[in-house]
């Protein structure tokens, strides 16, 4: 990506692994399309500085500093970490035209990003907890598919 890291999928070994370490609640949500119940997630109210990266493979998604109280029940951020790292694909599930977001490199489920977000991008990811894993600033990046991603430590 821009930022550096390696968005290659992971192959079908590494993908089995990283499945096999999800709970039934996170399998549901990251890997067939779930929602948490608004008002729930572990991250909603997490003020701390740092990075929120996909709970599967362990990429950076977004930066504490472009998280915003939206209201909304779920954790939303106005801006990824790097374009490049979130896909939107259209999803017209629920009699609804949506634009669902995923992790670039593991194809999982974050949420949706919807156009009522504040400057200066106008954009409102609105994100499951249970999608992400909170990195304070400071300490190393996860790298479940140990292709050294962990060398970015504190996204600035």
């Amino acid at each position: 990506s821009p930022s550096g890291f390696d968005l290659t999928p992971p192959d079908a070994a590494e993908r089995k692994r990283l499945e096999a370490d999800l709970t039934r609640e996170e399998a549901e949500v990251l890997l067939h399309h779930g929602t948490e119940a608004a008002f729930c997630g572990g991250l909603l109210d997490n003020k701390e500085d740092g990075a929120y990266c996909c709970r599967l493979c362990g990429l950076p998604l977004f930066q504490a500093k472009t998280k915003f109280e939206s209201g909304t029940g779920w954790p939303s951020f106005f801006a990824p970490i790097d374009e490049a790292h979130v896909l939107a694909v259209k999803d017209t599930s629920y009699g609804m035209i949506r634009i669902e977001t995923r992790c670039a490199r593991c194809d999982s489920h974050q949420g949706h990003v919807f156009p009522d977000g504040p400057a200066p991008t106008r954009l409102r990811y609105c994100i499951n907890s249970i999608s992400l894993e909170f990195v304070q600033n400071g300490q190393a990046l996860r790298d479940p598919l140990e292709r050294g991603d962990n060398q970015h430590l504190a996204i600035a």
